[in-house]
């Protein structure tokens, strides 16, 4: 079984339903740990209410100190993957080096389009009919590793910013799990930048 921990930094949805999808067997994987940047994240409440294990990181001390502190943790429970989950952190890339191509991040567009923190907002109002969810190994460039999955979310005319939030974090809650899912069961190929599930064509 695969041990994942789960970085978030504000209300856990994502990291949620990924713990319902380990719980109900469909994700084999288990969360060995929730680590957040913020001691007052809503997500470390519900990670303790399923009984896991959670680590506030310390950043107050400077981001070298809390990788170091992050970096304990992983080999103390021997986690295979790193998975963010809404985590509003820049990784180093000394700390993606030394986890090369076993970071994996959900962003809520189509990348290489909108990247950075307010991806759902930009695409928003620039007035793009199509945006949409992207599943991505974590390299030493933000919002720019290679993509594992995409899936599209329509921009109505009447949808509000509020509305298509709703829209894209029900999407997220889907793929990522699937997503993961082929991931830890080790389907994907890589060539150079595409990676390609085992089977496809």
């Amino acid at each position: 079984m695969t041990n994942m921990a789960i970085l978030i930094s504000g209300r856990g949805t994502n990291m949620e339903a990924l713990a319902g999808k380990c719980k109900s067997g469909e994700l084999n994987a288990n969360v060995a740990f929730v680590a957040s940047d913020k001691a007052d994240a809503l997500g470390l409440n519900k990670a303790k209410v399923m009984n896991f294990k959670t680590l506030v990181l310390p950043y107050d001390r400077g981001r070298a100190i809390a990788e170091a502190a992050l970096d304990e943790e992983l080999s103390k429970h021997s986690v295979d993957w790193i998975v963010l989950a809404g985590f509003m952190r820049i990784l180093s890339s000394q700390f993606v080096a030394r986890h090369s191509e076993r970071v994996v991040n959900i962003h809520p567009s189509l990348l290489p389009a909108f990247p950075g923190t307010q991806a759902i907002k930009d695409a928003y109002e620039y007035g793009v009919k199509v945006t949409g969810v992207t599943v991505h190994l974590v390299d030493e460039m933000v919002d720019h590793g290679p993509i594992l999955n995409q899936a599209e979310v329509r921009i109505l005319d009447e949808d509000s910013l509020e509305s298509l939030e709703a829209k894209i974090h029900e999407v997220e809650h889907d793929i990522y799990w699937r997503t993961l899912k082929d991931l830890f069961a080790g389907r994907y190929l890589r060539r150079g930048r595409r990676m390609i599930i085992e089977g496809s064509r």
